[in-house]
């Protein structure tokens, strides 16, 4: 698997696989995404040329995008890597994955670029397991640098070696998963975060307004320019140490989410995608929220890799 390859499958064309798209694209790889969508395949080439865009890359690069409707459409002897990007269904994915190592050349990497199933779940039936791995993006794929690799038990060391390389090449910024853990690392640390939230908003003692300034403007503000284990290098783990035991205790620990948030879901108050959620939306205050948002994220971006380059 030595050398860059030129043709990658992403299985699955809606907002992450068009987005993942995007990134190879950018890297000058060859593009074959399936979606049996023929909506989604018409609105990926808008897609990807507005993507380019945002990462500063050639807009000629938008060449390099196939779609097709079915696995036996892709030429399956140019790809030499697959990402599958369907829906979030593990019997599906299972299915997938089946079709993919009879279609597949037998040396390339299978990976998965689920957020919440086990990796040793969805290819652990095939006889091929050893070139199964997770490979998940965050959303927007395009703009966030972070790219998690599962190696999951049966995982060749090589083949997640191969990806990290990979995925650096392409400008990402790669964390390796030793073990093949529900939630992964990303998930984990923002669910963690997230229960202490919904619960203090839950029991009065914040607004979901305050939370959200918290994060922006206190740590997560300072995370931009370095992590929490760094921060922590910096403070002294004295006083976290200290500051843990007194605050631990009073953490919330339930194993659900609270009971407000269930209640949203019943109702389908769940967000910009029903108009209804914690705060009630309309088209033009979604357009003009996610374009604000797209706008930061590029900024930051550019802070990331100026800061890359000085390092």
């Amino acid at each position: 698997m030595a050398g860059k390859k030129s043709g990658v499958a992403i299985i699955g064309g809606g907002i992450m696989g068009g987005d993942i798209a995007t990134i190879f694209a950018a890297g000058g790889w060859n593009v074959h995404v399936m979606s049996p969508s023929a909506k989604t395949r018409d609105a990926l080439p808008a897609r990807l040329a507005a993507g380019l865009n945002k990462l500063g890359a050639a807009a000629d690069y938008a060449a390099n995008l196939k779609t097709h409707a079915s696995l036996d459409a892709i030429p399956w002897r140019n790809v030499d890597l697959v990402i599958e990007a369907a829906t979030e269904d593990l019997a599906l994915k299972q299915k997938l994955f089946s079709q993919l190592e009879t279609l597949a050349r037998p040396e390339i990497p299978l990976t998965s670029n689920t957020s919440t199933i086990p990796i040793g779940e969805i290819g652990g039936h095939l006889k091929t397991r050893s070139r199964v791995a997770g490979l998940h993006y965050f959303m927007p794929a395009h703009l966030v640098p972070l790219v998690e690799i599962i190696q999951a038990e049966h995982t060749d060391k090589a083949v997640a070696d191969w990806l990290e390389h990979n995925q650096r090449e392409l400008g990402k910024a790669p964390v390796r998963l030793n073990k093949d853990i529900p939630g992964f690392l990303g998930n984990r640390l923002q669910h963690a975060m997230m229960r202490e939230a919904l619960y203090l908003i839950a029991d009065g003692v914040v607004t979901p307004e305050a939370v959200d300034t918290a994060v922006r403007y206190g740590f997560g503000f300072r995370f931009l320019a370095c992590g929490p284990m760094l921060q922590k290098e910096m403070s002294g783990w004295d006083t976290n140490y200290y500051a843990g035991s007194s605050v631990y205790p009073h953490l919330y620990a339930d194993k659900v989410p609270p009971e407000f948030l269930r209640e949203m879901v019943e109702k389908n108050h769940i967000g910009m995608k029903t108009r209804h959620g914690l705060w009630e939306w309309t088209d033009e205050a979604i357009a003009k929220e996610k374009a604000r948002i797209e706008k930061v994220l590029q900024a930051a971006l550019g802070i990331l890799k100026a800061d890359a380059k000085q390092g």
